[in-house]
């Protein structure tokens, strides 16, 4: 037994045995190896990393795990995507030109304009691409192309309207107090496929300085795809107005014409001729006298 204790010692602790000369056992005949006691320490086991026990997952993290786990269909509906702003081309830049480009742009649509007065800088200052003839503006190529000119130069502008550089499925529009009209004249000159909408905002800048709400707004979707890209492009353009609050009066060019020739003539009859009176405010108005000089000041204004 103590054989196998000194040899499992090893070499380096010696044998009191052996020096039993220089040293003094307590026991007889015995002599103890301490060295032995060291070789049976026992030994700790080495420290080894306990990993952290994984975390609970938060309820953000659970459902990013349940949606991941969802298989994905093909027959999933897509997003919505969001159209383009329409881009509108105002022929005849004057103050009612001008006046209908800002509700196009409260819309969030994109104007452009040509005119044969300079309107550059004004267009520069609202974000208005501004063309110096109209066969610069058609090479654009706007949704839609939006006739601005007086009753008198209407037919002239339109005769010159390079065609060719529009698309074929382009919307040409009006805006003129008469319907009749420019409803002939487009459908005689437009080549086939081209959208025709005769419209009259019944309502100018000063009449509508506040806003367009409840002002009449009549219309005639005159040639329209029933289908497609135009009858698409037809409605994002009347929605222009209906979103402005305007109150939208679907009717044919003919019933138009019909009831503005009564409404219409006399009251711009009497405004003509009140407005070559030259009436001034005075310190006395009277009610009746001072709806005169609005009814004067809103016809020659608009």
């Amino acid at each position: 037994m103590a054989s196998s204790l000194r040899h499992f010692a090893g070499l380096g602790c010696f044998s009191a045995a052996a020096s039993s000369s220089a040293s003094t056992s307590f026991l007889p005949g015995y002599a103890p190896d301490f060295c032995v006691f060291v070789a049976l320490r026992p030994i700790k086991p080495p420290a080894t990393a306990v990993a952290n026990p994984p975390a609970s997952p938060s309820p953000l993290e659970e459902e990013h795990r349940r949606q991941a786990a969802v298989p994905w269909h093909s027959d999933d509906p897509p997003a919505p995507s969001v159209p383009a702003p329409l881009r509108v081309g105002i022929v005849g830049f004057g103050n009612f030109g001008q006046f209908i480009a800002g509700g196009v742009q409260r819309q969030g649509h994109t104007v452009l304009a040509a005119s044969r007065s300079d309107y550059s800088a004004y267009c520069a200052q609202h974000g208005i691409r501004f063309f110096r003839s109209v066969d610069a503006l058609c090479e654009e190529q706007p949704d839609v192309l939006l006739i601005c000119s007086s009753i008198l130069s209407t037919e002239s502008v339109v005769r010159a309207i390079p065609f060719h550089k529009l698309r074929p499925d382009t919307i040409v529009a009006d805006v003129l107090s008469v319907k009749e009209f420019p409803r002939n004249l487009l459908l005689e000159v437009l080549p086939p496929g081209f959208g025709i909408i005769c419209t009259h905002p019944m309502f100018g800048p000063e009449s509508g300085k506040h806003g367009w709400g409840k002002l009449p707004f009549v219309f005639d979707k005159v040639r329209v795809a029933d289908d497609g890209d135009q009858a698409a492009t037809c409605d994002r353009f009347l929605s222009i107005f209906e979103q402005e609050g305007c109150r939208m009066v679907e009717m044919s060019c003919a019933e138009h014409d019909r009831y503005a020739a009564g409404s219409q003539f006399i009251t711009h009859t009497i405004g003509r001729v009140l407005s070559q009176l030259n009436l001034r405010s005075t310190p006395i108005n009277t009610k009746g006298y001072e709806t005169l000089l609005q009814l004067v000041s809103g016809l020659v204004h608009s």
